[in-house]
This record gives C-alpha cells, sequence and structure tokens, in this order.
C-alpha cells in the first residue's frame, strides 16, 4: 500500500498570494510613476528631479515583476513535490529515502497541537539524523504518521 502527501494547499496558497501582491504592488509603481501626473508633481523637486518615492515607483515594477515571475517558477517546480509511503521505506521530496529499518524513532508530541512530528533515523553513513515533517508543507501527514508507526511497530 501507497501512501501520498502532496505539497499542502497552505504552501501553495501563500505562493500564489505573494506572486498576486507582487503583481499589485508593481501595477500601482507603474501607476503613480508615469501616469498620476498629479502624484508625479507632489513628489518631484524645485529644480525638477525627482524625489525618492517618484524613483522608487519609476525603478521598482521590473524587480517586482522579476520577483513574480521567480515565485511562479517556484510554484512551478514545487507544485508536484510528494511524499510517498511505501512498503519498504518513505520518499520524501525528490528523491530522498529513508528506509523503514534505519527509523530509530518518531516523535510525534507536536503532532495534534502544531502539526509537525520528527522522524530520527540512521543514515548510511551511521550519523543519526532528525527529519521534520509538518502539515504546512505537505497534506495527508495524519496517514503517513499512521503508516509509518505500523511499519515500525
Amino acid at each position: 500500500m501507497i501512501i501520498e502527501a502532496t505539497i499542502s494547499k497552505y504552501k501553495k496558497n501563500n505562493v500564489k498570494i505573494f506572486i498576486a501582491v507582487l503583481l499589485v504592488l508593481s501595477v500601482w509603481c507603474i501607476y503613480d510613476g508615469y501616469l498620476n501626473k498629479d502624484w508625479i508633481e507632489e513628489h518631484t523637486n524645485e529644480d525638477g528631479t525627482p524625489a525618492a518615492y517618484l524613483v522608487v515607483n519609476k525603478k521598482a515594477p521590473p524587480f517586482l515583476f522579476a520577483g513574480a515571475l521567480l515565485l511562479a517558477g517556484y510554484f512551478y517546480m514545487i507544485k508536484d513535490i510528494k511524499l510517498t509511503a511505501n512498503e519498504n521505506e518513505i520518499v520524501l521530496g525528490k528523491g530522498k529515502k529513508i528506509d523503514y529499518d534505519s527509523i530509530q524513532k518518531i516523535n510525534k508530541t507536536y503532532f495534534d497541537s502544531k502539526g509537525y512530528f520528527v522522524i530520527t533515523y540512521q543514515q548510511p553513513d551511521g550519523k543519526e539524523s532528525d527529519c521534520k515533517l509538518s502539515s504546512r508543507k505537505y497534506d495527508n501527514l495524519s496517514a503517513v504518521l499512521d503508516h509509518l508507526i505500523s511499519k515500525i511497530s
């Protein structure tokens, strides 16, 4: 039986909201920096040079658009990432695998209150490592946790 936990709607929605905010800010800056004549006159010095706010409103839009494009690329990269718990191992994201045999303990103290649990496992080189899985990053973590506990027990 394979249980999957996809990237959470919380994370996806936060990225979408931030993209929208950057786009709205860039349009606002374009309007105030180039189209709103009253605002331009108000923020122009007596000698005809633009004041600081006007300079920002004229130079910021390309950077805001670039930030929105970068976030859109980031969203495209993360939208299909998922955590998979199969019969022998748990696969995190794009390739990190943790065998059930290497798991030493699962700390689910804060799972009900804060939505995360910590897996302590032994790496192939013998080092002990922790992996924190949060409901802010993945949906369907309760089913994954139940499956992990049943496999470890």
